[in-house]
């Protein structure tokens, strides 16, 4: 279809802080694009979707996910993680470096560069389900110069994977070589708190103050959490993104968000699941955590969404988070699931409840129909013309 028509929305999320609702209840796509967003469009398409008064949002993005190359996980040795998540809302990842790859060298710049390398390439060709896998994340080994991280870039990589997992432990030697890979257009992600993984350290607040990255990874503990104190003095002293995740320490979580909410710095608030790890593979991951923080910490629903999409998109550059004209039509219909007495999407995640998914775009292509891994919409979309939803949901 190059032509597709979403009519009928009860609301539509844009995934953006200053403006969460469209005005409108239509999107018009074109060859994958947004083309417009309005009330009541009636021009041809290809494909009407009426989606009988459900919710649309913009594809849910894993600010912090451990790939390794396919579809498949060392870590809980299960195949078909990336699928599952994307049945769970998310239609784009970004890695936190390829950690759990088996027998991965440690102290060796050359393998690291070159797993970077091969993993961002891989992920180029391979999109599971349609997701988009931003991988290939450098990880800080011994010996690295700036003629590597001009290397690495001109190969693609743009992320430098979580400081702390790899040989370079120390602040003063970590801080100097993110300022290299900062100057050359790079994403640095840090990792907080206690060690995760054999070869990790535990990293507090002076050590994050110290190398300044673009993103806290796991402010709330991958999987354990900084104290409170700290955690407020990373925000308060940095302008880093500030990541939550699923894997993480609940309370804290629920503190982090207060802390950028009442100091009026939502926007930098993005949300992860820091997996597949040791807590497992979770394909609910980003959109429980969304219903975590919109039931229990007083946060709009519409504005904990905007931390899983337009957020993220803004901390890492990325096109997809947000739906406008102009960008990929990435994006989510959800309902209140079946036997909630929510009576929306928005409504479900205020009361601690998971939507139930009736489709999933991911650049104008539907990827799927009803999720396999959510309960059931209370509603079910119309279809004409072209526009089909896969088979096979429960």
């Amino acid at each position: 279809m190059k032509t597709i028509l979403i009519k009928n929305a009860g609301k539509i999320l844009l995934g953006k802080l200053d403006k969460p609702f469209a005005d409108g209840d239509s999107i018009y796509i074109s060859n994958g694009v947004i083309e417009e967003i309005g009330w009541d469009i009636s021009k041809p398409a290809d494909g009407v979707f009426d989606v009988n008064q459900m919710t649309v949002t913009p594809g849910l993005i894993d600010s912090h996910v451990h790939p390794v190359f396919g579809d498949f996980t060392p870590r809980q040795n299960t195949l078909g993680f990336i699928e599952a998540y994307v049945n769970g809302g998310v239609t784009s990842f970004v890695s936190a470096g390829e950690v759990h790859l088996p027998g991965r060298p440690r102290g060796d710049k050359e393998a690291a560069k070159a797993l970077a390398v091969l993993a961002h390439k891989t992920f180029k060709n391979l999109r599971p389900l349609g997701a988009k896998v931003h991988a290939g994340a450098l990880l800080l080994e011994k010996g690295l110069v700036e003629a590597d991280f001009q290397e690495v870039v001109a190969k693609g990589v743009w992320l430098v994977g979580e400081v702390g997992l790899g040989t370079v432990q120390d602040p003063d030697e970590a801080a100097d070589l993110v300022r290299l890979a900062q100057k050359h257009g790079m994403k640095v992600v840090i990792h907080t708190g206690g060690a995760s993984i054999p070869g990790s350290t535990v990293i507090n607040a002076q050590v994050v103050l110290k190398v300044q990255p673009d993103v806290v990874s796991h402010i709330n503990g991958g999987p354990t959490s900084p104290s409170i104190p700290d955690i407020r003095t990373i925000i308060e002293n940095t302008k880093s993104a500030i990541e939550v995740v699923q894997c993480g320490n609940f309370k804290s979580m629920v503190e982090t968000v207060k802390i950028l909410e009442s100091r009026n710095e939502l926007n930098r608030l993005i949300i992860g699941t820091d997996s597949p790890s040791g807590t497992g593979v979770i394909p609910l991951g980003i959109i429980r955590t969304i219903s975590f923080i919109a039931s229990n910490t007083g946060l709009a629903p519409e504005k904990a969404v905007c931390a899983a999409t337009g957020n993220t998109a803004k901390a890492f550059g990325l096109k997809e988070g947000v739906l406008e004209p102009g960008r990929p039509a990435d994006l989510v219909v959800m309902d209140a699931p079946y036997g909630s007495v929510a009576n929306d999407a928005v409504e479900a995640f205020s009361i601690g409840d998971i939507p139930g998914i009736a489709m999933i775009m991911i650049d104008g292509v539907v990827r799927v129909g009803r999720s396999r891994m959510t309960p059931p919409p209370s509603k079910q979309i119309k279809t004409s013309g072209e526009a089909k939803l896969p088979e096979g949901a429960h």
